[in-house]
């Protein structure tokens, strides 16, 4: 039998309906919007995707099978709660992170001037270095759901090791 390098590789996607009346958070910070994330919890989906990306890596199911959109204990709760429970669990596996990429699509506001406050909260949370998590922003051009600003989606991926 061959050697496998003990690395694992994750994927998370998240999307949440836009309106008006709700903050919008995005990776632990709230940003200043008309428009918030309509969601179970704060509806973080930078940071949902990247709990998706992290729990994917080791085989883990996905955030709702761990924090259930039916429970009302996670009802309103800070996303950041739910990382850390969700890094608690690559580390019981046996696991660290090595690095995260992550895009996230959104009209406006713009999300590129939060990025590194982003970065902080986040790495501060798993407690990798700021050049261990990438957070990258882009529009969908006025395109569809996304460009008419009614959904914001993220994308996340995670390279995970074998400690």
């Amino acid at each position: 039998m061959q050697h496998k390098p003990k690395l694992r590789i994750g994927y998370g996607v998240d999307v949440h309906q836009l309106a008006a009346g709700y903050p919008l958070w995005i990776g632990g910070v709230q940003l200043p919007s008309e428009l918030g994330a309509v969601g179970h919890s704060d509806a973080d989906v930078l940071i949902h995707a990247i709990c998706d990306a992290l729990l994917g890596a080791l085989a883990l199911r996905d955030i709702g099978y761990h924090f259930s959109d039916q429970d009302p204990q996670y009802k309103g709760i800070d996303s950041k709660i739910l990382l850390k429970r969700v890094h608690e669990l690559v580390v019981q596996k046996g696991y660290g992170i090595v690095n995260i990429d992550a895009t996230v699509i959104l009209e406006t506001p713009k999300v590129n001037p939060h990025i590194e406050k982003m970065q902080v909260v986040l790495t501060d949370i798993l407690g990798l270095e700021i050049d261990e998590m990438s957070i990258k922003a882009t529009t969908h051009e006025k395109v569809d759901s996304f460009g008419e600003k009614r959904a914001i989606k993220a994308y996340a991926t995670a390279l995970l090791y074998q400690m």
